[in-house]
């Protein structure tokens, strides 16, 4: 299992990623990761996820983007102390990569910020890279 962490403004991202063998197809080159993500305002301020920003590397070095609003079709509301948990997926060509990312936040004084969702490996386990 792979995991990041990182904290922006009082916001902390918290990653933890996992091949899903039961969804891959090595022989197809198909490869399927899982990560559950925790957001958690350690700040003072009430925040809203606006939007989310990912940027998905393979072992080749190919990249995509991918954005979009709020996650898993949500965009919640956090209040200080509170916490947000959800799980989501990735494929993959190649068995091991990585992704990072941001989440667009709004404070409810009318401010944004981009909260980082710090780089985190994707692998197959005993995958050589």
């Amino acid at each position: 299992m792979e995991t990041s962490e990182a904290i922006t403004n009082g916001l902390r991202v918290f990653v933890r990623s996992r091949y899903v063998p039961e969804r891959s197809r090595p022989a197809r080159s198909e490869y399927f990761f899982a990560y559950t993500i925790k957001i958690e305002n350690l700040g003072s301020e009430t925040v809203k996820l606006i939007s989310r920003h990912w940027i998905i590397t393979d072992a080749e070095g190919q990249q995509e983007e991918v954005q979009g609003p709020g996650v898993v079709g949500e965009q919640p509301t956090l209040r200080p102390g509170e916490s947000f948990e959800y799980t989501s997926a990735c494929p993959l060509s190649t068995p091991f990569g990585s992704m990072r990312g941001s989440y667009q936040m709004a404070t409810e004084g009318g401010g944004r910020f981009d909260a980082e969702v710090a780089a985190f490996r994707l692998a197959q386990p005993f995958a050589i890279n």
